[in-house]
């Protein structure tokens, strides 16, 4: 199997961090903006004096000008902790949608551990106990993990939802990387933020699935369940197919937009490094 990320597409990684909507807080220090006040060097606000406060951030030059006794804010900056949520069900296995997935999240992992964050790597339909990185050292050991995936069985999005909200720690930021082929996705989807997590959506697909090359008479199989049916494509079924796929897609965008979910479409076509370092940075999901 040929690298995940190749190192000139690593070393142009190196520059970039997570990007949040909001402030959250994270368990360290680390290089992100939090809610709680600390002692970086950035200037966030005044505050009274109270006996018993440090003296040292006293605002001295504004006492002798104004005879007013507050203490200076500063921002504090903690590490984020990265939940990347991979579909590995039997739907990722078609047209190289695993192997873009596995990119993906290589990527963003990339950018977490070379930021100090923690990444947490947690797969559906398997919801066994997620590895846990930490730590530029621990890239290797995540990649392998991400390499040995294998795509198999039937989605479950939903219970990945919930297991992964069950799960102890700070909110942090959720990145969901499948082709949500599963009518649990808007459940899934809706309970996602409940955490208060930050949520990114990555949907990958082929771009067979949009617009199928099939005429004629054909038999679909379901990967996941095996099922068989057999079809006649004629031209007026392949424009209800696509109509009924532009539909679902406008679906899907409008439904992350309402619970306050990015949303980011990846083709397996398409060129991961000019998405990541284009549209994916001007969507704030990369800084």
């Amino acid at each position: 199997m040929p690298p995940l990320l190749g190192p000139a597409f690593l070393g142009r990684l190196e520059s970039l961090q997570l990007g949040t909507r909001r402030r959250l807080a994270g368990q360290f220090a680390g290089e992100h903006r939090s809610p709680q006040r600390g002692a970086s060097p950035d200037f966030a606000d005044y505050r009274e004096y109270h006996p018993g406060d440090d003296f040292r951030r006293i605002d001295y030059f504004l006492y002798a000008r104004l005879d007013l006794l507050v203490l200076k804010l500063f921002d504090a900056e903690d590490d984020l902790h990265l939940r990347l949520l991979v579909d590995t069900s039997a739907s990722m296995a078609s047209d190289g949608k695993l192997d873009t997935a596995r990119r993906v999240a290589a990527a963003l992992a990339y950018v977490a551990l070379v930021r100090r964050d923690t990444v947490s790597l947690h797969t559906f339909p398997s919801l066994h106990r997620a590895p846990r990185f930490a730590g530029r050292r621990a890239v290797l050991s995540l990649f392998d993990h991400l390499e040995r995936l294998e795509a198999t069985g039937e989605t479950s999005f939903a219970a990945a939802a919930s297991h992964l909200l069950s799960r102890p720690g700070p909110a942090g930021l959720t990145v969901v990387v499948s082709d949500l082929l599963t009518p649990e996705w808007e459940a899934a989807i809706t309970r996602l933020p409940a955490r208060g997590a930050e949520v990114v959506i990555v949907h990958v697909l082929s771009p067979t699935e949009l617009r199928p090359d099939l005429v004629g008479d054909v038999e679909l199989v379901d990967r996941e369940t095996g099922e068989r049916v057999a079809v006649s494509i004629a031209p007026e079924t392949a424009s209800r197919y696509r109509a009924g796929v532009d539909t679902w897609l406008h679906g899907v965008t409008a439904r992350c937009r309402q619970v306050g979910a990015s949303y980011l479409r990846l083709l397996t076509t398409d060129d991961l490094e000019s998405a990541l370092l284009g549209g994916w940075q001007r969507a704030g999901v990369l800084r």
